[in-house]
């Protein structure tokens, strides 16, 4: 009698139901992972997916957000803007896989969102970095289930990797952050390049700044002042949002 050969990794001998094959092949799926969980607390998948998934990227964002941004940053505006938007998102997208909608139509109703309100005022580039951020999140784990070859572990780690790469970077730009302050100074006679030295320890002592440099601006004679530009260390956990403003509108 002829034995198989047990070595052949194509296995077309045997007489294996498509479907069951299918199925143990991509048993690390997030989809498998999902069922299992389904039919161990006997309900529908689909009202498993959703709450885990949702709770999962709410979870993710709220690390980023809280333990990274806000700790920071002490903006309570963006915290809310940043947890809701990101619910928002993954919400949209779940939703329009039911629907069918296509991807592009979702991202094109943000893209025109932020160009009719956030163009009313200036948003900081970090502000808008840790926006894309979150809208990245949420985009990812929303469409995970779509991607039958996505392994639950890779979708962890794909967020795993969001929270390391923005903690380690925000803990690197913390150690030497500065900052740049317009100063209306009255005391022309130190603008000159002979007194600069006069000029920086003048600016020190009245504003209590570590100043690194500083530029000279606009000078008016008729007035005897002087727009000068100075760049200064920020002390730690301290932002700057309106160093830029010299006068209110």
């Amino acid at each position: 009698m002829i034995q198989p050969d047990l070595t052949n990794p194509t296995l077309e001998f045997l007489d294996v139901d498509p479907t069951i094959a299918a199925q143990y092949g991509k048993s690390d799926s997030i989809s498998y992972l999902m069922n299992s969980i389904a039919d161990f607390l006997h309900v529908s998948e689909s009202f498993v997916t959703l709450p885990l998934m949702f709770l999962f990227n709410f979870l993710i964002t709220w690390v980023i957000v809280y333990f990274i941004y806000y700790r920071i940053s002490h903006r309570r505006d963006y915290y809310v803007t940043f947890m809701l938007f990101s619910s928002a998102m993954f919400l949209l997208l779940w939703l329009m896989q039911i629907l069918d909608i296509q991807t592009g139509f979702v991202l094109g109703l943000f893209a025109i969102f932020g160009m009719i309100r956030y163009r009313t005022e200036t948003v900081p580039i970090r502000e808008m970095t840790y926006l894309f951020i979150i809208i990245s999140i949420s985009v990812i784990n929303s469409l995970s289930l779509k991607a039958d070859d996505l392994a639950w572990y890779q979708l962890l780690l794909a967020n795993i990797l969001f929270i390391v790469l923005t903690f380690g970077f925000e803990l690197w730009s913390n150690r030497h952050r500065t900052s740049t302050k317009i100063i209306l100074y009255e005391k022309i006679e130190n603008v000159v390049p002979e007194r600069r030295a006069e000029l920086l320890e003048d600016l020190k002592t009245r504003t209590g700044l570590d100043i690194q440099r500083l530029e000279v601006g606009h000078i008016d004679f008729l007035r005897d002042v002087a727009y000068i530009k100075v760049t200064y260390t920020l002390p730690k956990n301290e932002e700057s949002t309106i160093d830029m403003i010299t006068k209110f509108k």
